[in-house]
């Protein structure tokens, strides 16, 4: 009998390790690059992050981890070349020629990216018709390219990532088609958005782990029966989604539209000290019990993350409604898809003493030592 007692004991504790250990591996940012083609000018311009460029090219030539004014302008054949090598414009006669126009610095919502405009010239001197990606993707899996798209039919957005790389530039057979497309695009990075935002997800897991605690007397294991109080706990937990998903639905909303905008640097520093605040809170309650009103606070500064790219593509574009609607509601789908996994694997795990006594307080003394490190990190950058 107490070998059947170990084993899901054990089970939970290699449950909560695998979910933390692999974050603090996989801390960072996901890095983006902006692309804009102007079909009608026959225009294409490329933003790279300067920190992105840095991994690829020798850009820092002292050696003191920043990049001056005098450095990028250095290396801006190199950046010019890196670009003629991972971006590719081309049409049914073949290859399109990328003729330098206008080169700088340009500025988003996470820092300096190096930016370049380029005439397009193609064989026959047709518009091209597709557009290929290749930079960036080793170094970062996660990495993305947000693109957009001016036409005879107005302005449309796409993603461009590792297992797709090539993008149509003709124009599409409608409007719905337009549409469709563009929500399904977005849904799916919102998505992603949130699988890969580790600080998002260790922020739901502290959010969610006081709704895995015993609310009633304790049960043995092996016994069920009017005692349970399964009830409480998931109306606990759909109080704490919902508070999550009504803040940060709000602030995404308002930043993604330039209703509200904040530093990013600011706001990804913030989120990360809410996160050791949430997990401060489970066992000694600072900001109160009620979980579901810190998940509201929180929350309201975890959307200006998730809006951080989308409003630096969509600023100006008139399908901003339809991208952001798809986003927000592909963030919900990941933040779901995350609860009905965990949840009823920590719920078991609650049923067992050393879950409360040991492995939650274990799990969040390392989330909070994490997310202050990442403070610190943060900080730094600022």
């Amino acid at each position: 009998m107490m070998l059947l007692t170990r084993r899901p004991i054990g089970a939970c504790l290699g449950l909560l390790m695998l979910l933390v250990l692999p974050l603090a591996a996989w801390a960072h940012k996901a890095s983006d690059s902006f692309i804009y083609v102007d079909q009608s000018q026959s225009q294409v311009r490329i933003d790279l992050a300067l920190r992105d460029l840095a991994l690829v090219l020798p850009l820092d030539s002292n050696g003191d981890h920043q990049l001056s004014g005098a450095e990028v302008r250095h290396g801006r054949s190199a950046i010019t070349e890196l670009v003629g090598q991972g971006l590719t414009l081309s049409n049914a006669r073949g290859r399109c020629q990328l003729i330098g126009q206008q080169w700088g610095v340009s500025r988003h919502s996470d820092g300096l990216y190096a930016a370049g405009r380029y005439q397009v010239a193609c064989p026959d001197d047709q518009p091209p018709a597709s557009l290929e990606y290749n930079l960036l993707f080793q170094q970062d899996p996660l990495h993305r390219s947000l693109v957009s798209i001016t036409d005879s039919h107005g302005e449309r957005l796409d993603v461009l990532a590792p297992g797709d790389r090539t993008l149509a530039l003709g124009d599409s057979d409608s409007a719905f088609s337009n549409t469709l497309q563009l929500f399904g695009t977005f849904l799916y990075e919102g998505v992603i958005h949130l699988l890969i935002g580790l600080d998002h997800i260790l922020f739901l897991l502290v959010l969610i782990l006081p709704a895995t605690l015993p609310l009633t007397p304790r049960q043995s294991p092996n016994q069920a029966g009017p005692g349970s109080d399964l009830h409480k706990r998931l109306l606990e937990l759909v109080g704490i989604v919902s508070a999550f998903t009504i803040a940060h639905s709000i602030t995404l909303a308002l930043a993604a539209l330039n209703v509200v905008t904040l530093p990013i640097a600011w706001v990804e520093t913030v989120i990360a000290l809410s996160i050791a605040v949430a997990a401060l809170n489970v066992y000694w309650p600072v900001l109160g019990r009620k979980t579901w009103k810190l998940a509201f606070g929180f929350g309201l500064i975890h959307g200006f993350g998730f809006a951080s790219v989308l409003g630096d593509l969509t600023s100006g574009v008139s399908q901003l409604a339809i991208a952001l609607a798809g986003f927000n509601l592909g963030v919900e789908l990941g933040q779901l898809a995350l609860l009905v996994v965990l949840f009823p694997l920590l719920y078991r795990c609650g049923r067992y003493r050393v879950y409360e006594r040991a492995a939650v307080p274990a799990i969040l003394l390392m989330v909070g030592a994490l997310s202050l490190y990442w403070v610190a990190e943060r900080a730094a950058d600022i």
